[in-house]
This record gives structure tokens, sequence and C-alpha cells, in this order.
């Protein structure tokens, strides 16, 4: 399958999906299964959306900022109160708004990956017209400029400069292979009743089992109960992320161009860019040829070969760029010719191809590769195939949350905002190396 689909229909599919989500402020990332705010959601959201209506694209990314905490952090989820009970753990749980740092709108304590100044930038770089009519970047700057800065100063916690995440669902890549070692450490006997609103919108054979969901629930109860308190040590699950860390440092040359273009000094920006690309060495694993996690409690890599050790690739001068490529193309991963990036290597014992981030292939990662490979100027055939197979697969099984990578059987919800996001934003880009 390599056939771009039609793109009148992909596009007015895709619009129908993004339209469908529409929360009045923000878009759902699924309208059922997940009925609030997303933080790296909006991020890629705001990708497509720039290319159909600039001033939405702006304004769901503005919609995360305002879920900021005085820190600086962007919070994983700001909850519609409305929804509480359809999704847990909900607002309820956090009572984020007792916290004095924390913002009015309730939310979680948790963040994400930091994809937002780049989606600011690619924004602002498609429609400069509607920036500057308002005044967009120069409102955005400043807060985004918190966030990196809430990561430098209260996240960095092994002094190499690259950010942890105490919980996997900040990584948003929630059971990945990276976190079982860590996860095999932590109770998975929280205090709190937990609730699967989840399995009402998919098989549970897609979503991640009860005993996870213990574990993650008692860690989101300790880091809640010492007040989401990144300085104060004690957390029991503390990891380096390559995509986590990657993304900081493509938003970091983001905040460079907004910075050029508002009349700021970029070097900052500039500087921790390269010290953050600089500092995945830290999390190169040579065996295997490609990033892997770094547990911070143990010191010890996680040599699990997953999409999370090729996303680097998205970073320009990446010291091992080139063997990160060749793993890439190689057996585990597009090798045998998947229709997309498979989350996992397909050749691992405990591959599973339908489940959650433990093998599917996902519509966001895929993309994320697709950037890298013309970051890099190499592979563009297979940039393309990817790409076309991308909006195929996206199209024809209604924009769904993953697929199987093999078969390309689609997997989890449907609908998801940013499979229709990033296959609009294809459409759009298409041959474009950047």
């Amino acid at each position: 399958m390599t056939a771009s689909p039609v793109p009148a229909s992909l596009f007015n599919a895709a619009v129908s999906v993004l339209n469908q989500n529409w929360a009045g402020s923000h878009t759902l990332p699924a309208s059922g299964l997940y009925p609030h705010q997303w933080s790296w959601d909006s991020g890629f959201i705001a990708l497509g959306l720039r290319h159909i209506d600039p001033d939405r694209a702006q304004r769901e990314l503005e919609s995360i900022l305002n879920g900021q905490w005085d820190d600086g952090r962007l919070p994983q989820i700001i909850y519609d109160v409305s929804r509480d009970d359809d999704y847990s753990p909900g607002a309820s749980f956090w009572r984020s708004t007792d916290l004095p740092a924390a913002p009015v709108v309730p939310t979680t304590g948790l963040i994400q990956p930091p994809n937002h100044a780049w989606a600011a930038w690619e924004v602002h770089r498609t429609n400069p017209g509607a920036s500057e009519r308002n005044g967009f970047l120069a409102r955005v700057y400043p807060r985004l400029v918190a966030w990196h800065g809430y990561l430098a100063v209260r996240r960095t916690r092994s002094g190499n400069g690259l950010a942890s995440v105490v919980h996997p669902w900040e990584s948003g890549m929630d059971n990945s292979p990276l976190w079982d070692e860590a996860l095999a450490r932590v109770p998975d006997t929280p205090q709190h009743k937990i609730r699967r609103p989840d399995l009402e919108h998919a098989d549970a054979g897609e979503r991640p089992s009860a005993k996870e969901y213990g574990r993650y629930f008692w860690l989101a109860e300790q880091y809640r109960d010492h007040g989401c308190d990144d300085l104060g040590g004690g957390d029991s699950f503390v990891l380096e992320d390559p995509t986590f860390n990657a993304l900081w440092a493509r938003s970091e040359l983001a905040l460079a161009e907004i910075a050029c273009a508002i009349g700021a000094d970029p070097s900052s920006h500039e500087q921790r860019a390269q010290e953050l690309t600089d500092a995945l060495v830290n999390l190169y694993d040579d065996s295997l040829g490609l990033y892997v996690a770094r547990d911070v409690t143990t010191g010890s890599l996680v040599r699990k070969p997953t999409i999370s050790g090729i996303i680097p690739l998205i970073l320009p001068g990446l010291v091992h760029a080139d063997a990160v490529l060749e793993t890439l193309m190689g057996p585990g991963f597009l090798g045998s010719g998947p229709y997309m990036v498979p989350s996992y290597d397909m050749r691992a014992e405990d591959f599973e191809s339908g489940q959650y981030w433990r093998g599917p292939a996902w519509f966001n990662m895929t993309w994320l590769v697709i950037f890298g490979l013309r970051v890099h100027g190499s592979h563009d055939a297979e940039a393309d195939r990817l790409a076309a197979n991308l909006q195929t697969l996206a199209l024809e099984h209604g924009f769904p949350e993953y697929v199987d990578p093999a078969t390309g059987a689609p997997h989890g919800t449907r609908n998801f905002s940013w499979t229709a996001a990033l296959a609009l934003d294809l459409m759009h880009s298409a041959g474009v190396r950047r």
C-alpha cells in the first residue's frame, strides 16, 4: 500500500473529525475515550489546524497555556469538570486547585512532552499574517520560555541537562517496554479505587492491564500527596526519555526562531538546543544502535529498542544519526516493509502488534520519523512511502488511534484528532525537506 488517498476525500474527512472534536477553545483527542484537553495532543493537533484555520490553531495552543502553573509547568490534562466521571483519574483525584501554584482551572500535576513551542512556530510560519494580526508570538513566547525553564530547573535530576519524567503518563507512551523494570519496583495497590471508563471505548487487549493501572495510580498518588513538588525528592519513578528530550531540543530551536521574529535574543535557546542534542549521547546504546531511557534512580540504561530511541532524528547535527538511521531501516523497524513505524522492535519476544505502546504503529510517531528522515536528507523514498501510508490508513480506517504495523489493522479509538491533523499536515507538506 503506497498510493495516496484521494486528497479531497482525506481533506474533508479529516476536517470533519477536527470539527467534531472541537470543544469551543480546544480539540478533544477523541470525544469518548479522551474527554478533556491533553497537552502534547494539542501541539500535534495545531500542526493540522494551521492549514485550515490559523486562528483556531493559535487558540488551541493558547488554551493549553491557560493551564500553566506558576512554576511554569504545562499540565498533561486540563479537565472539563462536567465530564469528570468519563475519565480516570479525574480532577477530583488531583485536587490541583487546592495548591497555591496551580491555575484556577483544574489540571493534573503531571506534564507531557514539550512540543508546544515547535507547534507555535509552525503555526506562525504557515500564516504569518494571521499570527501578526493577533500578536500571537509575542503573547506565547514568555509563557513558553517559562515552560522550558520549569524543565531546566525542576526536572533535570541527574546533572547532565536532560529532563526526567516521574510517571509513565508524562512520556506520552504509557506502557512502553522502557518502563517495565522501573514499574516492577512500584506497588500496584493504590488507595484510590480504580475505575476504567477507557474500557467502554477500547478493547481490554488494546489497553494497559489492571496491574499496570494499579502502579500508575500508586505513582500518581505519591506525586499528588507531596504537593506535586519536583524539588522535594522521593519520587519512585525517575527516568530520562529520548523522545521527551528530543522534543524539548526541537522546541528550543523553535524558540530561537520565535525570539528572532519578535526582536528578542535567540542565543540562549540555540545554546540549550545544542546542549540537549549533545546530552542525548548519555542515552545512546551502541549495541542497539538507538537511544534508550535511563533510570535515574539506578543510573542504568534501559536497553529496550523502542520508537522513542529513533525520534531524536528530528534534530539536526545528531551525533549518532547515521547509526540510528541504519537501525530504523533494519529488520526490527522498517526493514520488513511495515505500513508505518512500529513502536517496538518487531523481533522482540514481548512485541505485541495491538497492545498500545508495545508494538503498534502510532500516527504521531510515524509523522516524527518522516520529519526526521527529511531533516537528514536521507531515505526520501521511504519518507514518501510512510507519508502516503499514513494518509491512506487514516482515511480507510476512520482515523484510528494506532494500527498494526504489519497489516495496517486499526486499534484503539476512532476519530482520533492528531491522526486527522497529521494526515492533513502531510497533505500540505508533501515532498518538503526540512
